[in-house]
């Protein structure tokens, strides 16, 4: 937490947010560097400049941050150049030099030592502001392919800390000398997860332990398109495993009626919540197969804990970036993804494969450990520290 004016503290600027992705794994960064510096005897000082709508106001608040406001411009993409010029595009661009002023007040007055900037359009006013006010720049990149903030704000860092080596022959030759490889940083709480506090916890009194369990989300607001093919399929799945299906608030009710219509026997091995909250990481540790989208945040928990999984990419997310990711590690035989049309059919081809293979879970875990990086964010802790020392 920010106590601002403490002689001698670290000073740190944290710029970024939007969704989840790109705002937790700051989040994580500022609390282990905390922690850090508190076991050498030092303080640290953070201001967090962001959008007022966006998580990262919520998380900073929530986490005692000071946090400030800037203008900013989101550029709505399209496969069509034509659609790219849009009024809205075109209203949020001139937005941006704004924020930009804005930015480079805030970074002049607040003197960090560093600023760490990991993604969304939140985060290119202050990356720039930080390279008009030579203040060394860190840019963490959650993807398997720079996003566009990242992309723009490339030559101004001192450092690019990218979450995979197959990033790495991605990024511009004139920036690659500056990269290094540090994973996605994991909230710290998920590698320790109990599956037996899952079954106490969420009542799963009625779960076969003797059977492998999946765990289902389409993330924190659920996703129609893998709740209708886990519906289509519940059936076949129940009689082969347990489930914990995390399927979003406004979806809970359908998938309840669904169940209810199923042998009681059977149902018992079946737990719908729209959300999954602290239970999280015990969830996670009782999961043998996960069926998720393959957003970055998602793919490190997995690939840090060595957890099979079936992947649905969002065919609709920024620069098909989650098509991206799951082709990582569908190349590396760490995951399965679906592309294209998903049906219950297919689920249960991908899905089935699985759960009547343990050795293959098994392999398919190991070789995702091996692409895991649970110390991510102490790796980024060092970058970050290193470029503020020069």
């Amino acid at each position: 937490m920010s106590e601002s004016g403490r002689v001698g503290a670290f000073r740190l600027i944290v710029t970024g947010g939007g969704t989840g992705g790109h705002t937790y794994p700051a989040l994580t960064v500022v609390r282990v560097l905390r922690d850090r510096l508190a076991g050498e005897g030092k303080a640290l000082d953070v201001l967090w400049i962001g959008s007022a709508e966006g998580l990262e106001a919520r998380v900073a608040s929530a986490e005692g941050i000071a946090f400030a406001v800037v203008a900013t411009g989101k550029i709505r993409r399209s496969g069509n150049p034509l659609k790219m010029v849009s009024a809205a595009n075109l209203r949020d661009m001139a937005r941006v030099p704004v924020g930009v002023v804005q930015a480079r007040n805030l970074v002049a007055g607040f003197q960090p030592d560093v600023v760490l900037a990991t993604g969304g359009y939140v985060a290119v006013p202050a990356g720039l502001a930080a390279r008009m006010c030579g203040r060394p720049l860190v840019l963490h990149e959650q993807t398997v392919r720079l996003g566009m903030a990242n992309r723009r704000l490339a030559g101004s860092a001192t450092r690019i800390a990218v979450s995979s080596e197959s990033t790495l022959a991605l990024l511009p030759a004139e920036v690659r000398g500056v990269a290094v490889v540090t994973g996605n940083p994991v909230r710290p709480e998920v590698l320790v997860g109990d599956p037996d506090k899952a079954v106490s916890a969420l009542g799963l009194h009625g779960f076969d332990r003797r059977l492998p369990t999946v765990y289902v989300t389409g993330g924190a607001q659920g996703s129609r398109q893998i709740n209708g093919v886990v519906r289509d399929a519940l059936f076949w799945l129940l009689e082969r495993a347990n489930v914990v299906h995390q399927c979003g608030l406004g979806n809970v009710e359908e998938l309840r009626q669904h169940v209810a219509a199923l042998p009681a026997a059977v149902a018992g091995r079946y737990y719908v919540s729209g959300f999954v909250g602290s239970e999280f990481p015990d969830v996670l540790a009782l999961a043998d197969v996960v069926v998720s989208r393959s957003g970055a945040g998602t793919l490190a928990e997995l690939t840090a804990l060595g957890k099979p999984a079936v992947f649905v990419p969002l065919a609709a997310s920024a620069g098909d970036e989650q098509a991206h990711n799951a082709r990582y590690l569908v190349d590396a035989g760490a995951a399965v993804a679906l592309f294209g049309e998903v049906t219950g059919d297919r689920l249960r081809e991908a899905v089935g494969a699985l759960l009547a293979d343990p050795a293959r879970r098994a392999g398919m875990g190991w070789r995702a450990r091996a692409l895991g990086r649970p110390d991510a964010a102490e790796r980024l802790v060092d970058v970050v520290l290193s470029a503020a020392a020069g």
